[in-house]
């Protein structure tokens, strides 16, 4: 019998109105956002997920959990992580699991590269999504990461047929905005690259994928909501 695939639902979204849960009180939560990077494989169930809402922040988040007033944060031994990137290297070196960084120093520069890369690549399909970049920059940035997907050939990752932390920087995100390219803007990402399509495909038998995968309708629903106002 095939294993039901599992597609997250989150809770409710906190905005200025909600009480904050029991700050530092030993449990690890995740304050988060649609996008938020995808935990590494057998922490989901440990992290109690905080979403918050952007567009109407709780004042309790920067006045007692982060005053950077960022999402993702990482509340975890009493402390707060924030940033993406630190929060992946984070997890990797404090929580029980095999290491998403490789041993191998030309690939570790990969991943170095990769993580530097992945700001600039994220805002350049955000934008677009809102409408703002030029549909040649997207396609530019879809073509670059489609060019760092060829980088090896041994497997369908970014480092071949390892799963790494490169992987959990890009895949939520492509993931989601694979249906937002065609929802709001009617192009498909996947159109002349076969590299992220097989990447894609590949990554739906990796559990910490499967685990933080959204449902598409709830994804885009979100996004609109978000980013450009609609309900």
């Amino acid at each position: 019998m095939a294993t039901p695939r599992i597609e997250e639902v989150l809770p409710p979204f906190l905005s200025s109105n909600s009480d904050p849960p029991a700050l530092f009180d030993g449990t690890t939560r995740c304050y988060t956002w649609p996008t938020t990077a995808l935990m590494p494989t057998g922490l989901h169930a440990k992290i109690q997920l905080i979403p918050i809402e952007l567009n109407d922040k709780p004042a309790w988040y920067k006045e007692k959990v982060y005053p950077a007033d960022k999402v993702p944060a990482l509340e975890h031994n009493n402390k707060i992580i924030g940033e993406s990137l630190d929060l992946i290297r984070y997890m990797d070196s404090h929580f029980e699991g095999p290491s998403l960084f490789p041993d191998d120093p030309v690939k570790k520069e990969f991943v170095e590269e990769l993580f530097a890369y992945s700001n600039q690549w994220n805002t350049t399909l955000v934008w677009y999504l809102k409408g703002t970049t030029p549909e040649n920059e997207m396609r530019a940035a879809m073509d670059k990461l489609e060019e760092y997907l060829s980088r090896y050939n041994e497997g369908p990752f970014l480092l071949g047929a390892q799963f790494s932390a490169a992987d959990v920087v890009y895949a939520p995100f492509v993931h989601r905005y694979y249906p937002l390219c065609i929802d709001l803007h009617k192009y498909d990402i996947l159109e002349g690259r076969p590299k992220l399509a097989a990447w894609l495909k590949a990554l739906d038998a990796v559990e910490a994928f499967i685990e933080t995968k959204w449902d598409t309708e709830q994804n885009i629903k979100i996004f609109k909501r978000i980013n450009l106002g609609t309900v």
